[in-house]
């Protein structure tokens, strides 16, 4: 089975797949920065639109499949299935094979053994969402990490934060000028980091939906990165950018990562006034260099307006 870095997720746009310029996304023709996309069968479809939207994902499949397959410097694809049940048909699909994965819906402790016989084919990656009531219980979270584990933990890429569902189980919603870390999710979001990522499970963070306020977006960004998050959920394509570009590594972090992760390097030292020890920082010091594989790295003049490349790329 192929391995697919978190990292590489970038920004991850949602599309109901009622859109009829799918093709044109995954093929590059629109929106050639976007990094993932998942075509929504679930929130973002009407009950009434479900079997065209059904319909128009075929018509995608079958389009990808007569060009040959999905390009390679294309975006990753994923479904997200309305259910279980949705997701068992959809595994059958023989075009499935051009798709990465499903965005797992609402996942709970309750539902998973449903997902698990849902989802057979192996080669499908999976996104669970955590985005029930449930989330905010601790102990809940680490009984469905371990779940996870047991049984599907090479097939999850990340698991995504879904933030308007959380805020919904609350009755409440973002105030538009502040960030999310604001909001009860700056409880929810540091206990998802330290429950799921102890047990080393990636997140993604939650859409941003104010499309007027882009510096509150960057500052939340700031936010999301300091607590490991590894991508963002995009609501607008004006989005994607600026979250790609916050997911570039500063120059100082991926010299300190190239140095704490070197084979020769010594037990404590000091970088640019910063103490360095290997034994606790050599997690961080990986994570840094895979960020910057996939994003590439930002030099000390910020506002070149350079392009950088990313280092995944460049191996190619």
């Amino acid at each position: 089975m192929k391995i697919l870095s978190p990292y590489a997720l970038g920004a991850t746009l949602y599309m109901p797949a009622t859109r009829a310029d799918l093709l044109d996304v995954v093929f590059g023709t629109k929106l050639p920065e976007l990094r993932s996309l998942v075509v929504c069968l679930e929130d973002a479809v009407a009950d009434i639109d479900v079997e065209t939207a059904l319909g128009n994902l075929r018509v995608l499949l079958t389009a990808i499949n007569e060009r040959g397959g999905r390009p390679v410097d294309g975006p990753l694809l994923f479904v997200r299935p309305r259910d279980s049940m949705m997701a068992a048909v959809l595994n059958e699909w023989p075009l499935m094979a051009h798709v990465d994965g499903f965005v797992v819906p609402k996942l709970t402790l309750r539902n998973l053994d449903a997902w698990e016989q849902a989802v057979t084919n192996p080669a499908l990656f999976l996104m669970p969402t955590l985005e029930t009531i449930d989330v905010f219980n601790p102990g809940a979270m680490v009984e469905l990490g371990q779940a996870l584990k047991a049984n599907l933990n090479h097939r999850i890429i990340a698991l995504r934060i879904g933030g308007n569902d959380l805020m919904g189980c609350l009755g409440v919603r973002r105030n538009p000028v502040t960030t999310l870390y604001s909001t009860p999710m700056g409880y929810v979001i540091p206990m998802l980091a330290g429950v799921m990522g102890s047990q080393g499970f990636a997140l993604t963070a939650p859409v941003f939906e104010q499309l007027a306020t882009p510096h509150l977006l960057k500052e939340e960004l700031d936010l999301d990165i300091a607590h490991g998050l590894v991508g963002k959920t995009a609501i607008h394509p004006s989005q994607i950018n600026i979250i790609q570009d916050s997911l570039r590594v500063s120059l100082e972090d991926f010299n300190s990562a190239k140095l704490i992760a070197s084979d020769v390097a010594p037990a404590v030292f000091k970088h640019n006034d910063v103490m360095c020890e290997p034994a606790t920082h050599y997690k961080w010091a990986v994570k840094i260099l895979e960020r910057a594989q996939w994003h590439g790295v930002r030099h000390a003049d910020a506002g070149s307006g350079d392009t950088p490349i990313r280092l995944a790329e460049a191996a190619r």
